[in-house]
């Protein structure tokens, strides 16, 4: 067995930031979300996915890949989101194999409600501390990482 490939001072620094990021900036934003709606980041992350079609629908496939979860991860939580009158699902008119979630006008007032402190707290917590370059930098970061993850991501399209 070959000896691994260990990373260097520079990678790891970069690594364990962005392990602290991916760890630190969730639970902030689950800790806003919890106090203003009793929801977490991924319910809240459905709920703007709907809401930024036209429509206000998605099929929970294409859902799923625009929250980044498995299929049974997102049915469990619109399920919870259905309950509270946010979110409902029917059959596709066009093929009843395909589930299609929507955004009820109660969701869309939620969301509504939710998005301007939301909005202020990502912006706190990460785009208050960078310039123009930094931003652009992130993204293109971003999209690289998102690729070699899940090249079919729906964000790299």
């Amino acid at each position: 067995m070959s000896e691994p490939k260990w990373l260097s001072p520079i990678e790891r620094e970069a690594w364990l930031a962005l392990l602290s990021v991916t760890t630190l900036l969730p639970a902030a934003l689950d800790s806003e979300l919890q106090v203003q709606a009793k929801i977490t980041l991924f319910d809240y992350d459905v709920l703007a996915m709907l809401s930024e079609t036209a429509d206000r629908t998605l099929p929970m496939s294409e859902l799923a890949s625009r929250t980044s979860a498995s299929l049974s991860r997102l049915s469990h939580v619109v399920k919870k989101l259905e309950a509270r009158g946010w979110v409902e699902r029917s059959r596709s008119e066009s093929d009843a194999r395909v589930t299609i979630a929507r955004l009820t006008t109660a969701g869309w007032d939620m969301i509504e409600h939710l998005a301007p402190e939301h909005v202020a707290s990502v912006r706190q917590f990460i785009f208050d501390g960078l310039d123009e370059r930094d931003v652009a930098e992130l993204a293109r970061i971003g999209r690289k990482l998102t690729g070699q993850l899940d090249p079919e991501h729906w964000i790299l399209r």
